[in-house]
């Protein structure tokens, strides 16, 4: 199946979640990943802001911050790369491009992922055999990714079914070190 038609299926299949479902996933994601060694001693995450029906996100940043990880999340520029800025509390998002939530720090610049020790990403799907993520056909997190390095864990935050066998891969397209479905935590390289 090519990008278009599986991300079609993919999204149609997130739209069918009911709310429950939705919340439930987020609060057994949240716990999983927050009981990681790894996870806890990270102390800058490069995480996201999570819109819709993608894994929720906000309690995970919250708890994060919370327990003291600095916590950058991506701002949207005008050429679809990512910039990063600190998270702050809930009360310091603004609507960004696309209405999507974004902190009002200043920003750090699209180097700055470089600097984190551990980055979650939204992804619509992951291929358990490769670790290659499907996102949503911009490129901006394939670019961010690219400049993380080897040894950092990078977390594809996922809902059940989206661990899938065969992801079309091209050669722009970049890997995950392990899938977070709200089954468990997947190790993929």
């Amino acid at each position: 199946m090519d990008k278009m038609n599986l991300r079609r299926q993919l999204n149609a299949a997130r739209a069918s979640l009911s709310p429950d479902q939705l919340r439930a996933n987020a609060i057994k994601t949240r716990e999983t990943l927050l009981d990681q060694p790894w996870v806890q001693m990270a102390g800058l995450v490069a995480c996201y802001w999570s819109a819709g029906v993608e894994p929720e996100t906000h309690g995970l940043v919250f708890a994060l911050w919370k327990h003291g990880a600095t916590v950058m999340l991506p701002v949207l520029r005008d050429d679809n790369d990512l910039d990063w800025a600190v998270y702050d509390g809930p009360d310091t998002l603004a609507p960004g491009r696309h209405g999507i939530m974004e902190p009002v720090d200043t920003r750090r610049g699209v180097d700055a992922i470089r600097t984190a020790a551990l980055v979650i990403v939204p992804a619509l799907a992951v291929d358990r055999k490769t670790g290659v993520r499907l996102g949503r056909g911009g490129g901006s997190y394939d670019r961010a990714l690219a400049r993380v390095g080897p040894n950092v864990p990078t977390v594809a935050l996922l809902h059940t079914g989206e661990l899938i066998d065969d992801v079309p891969a091209e050669p722009h397209d970049q890997q995950v070190r392990f899938a977070m479905t709200p089954e468990g935590l997947t190790s993929l390289m």
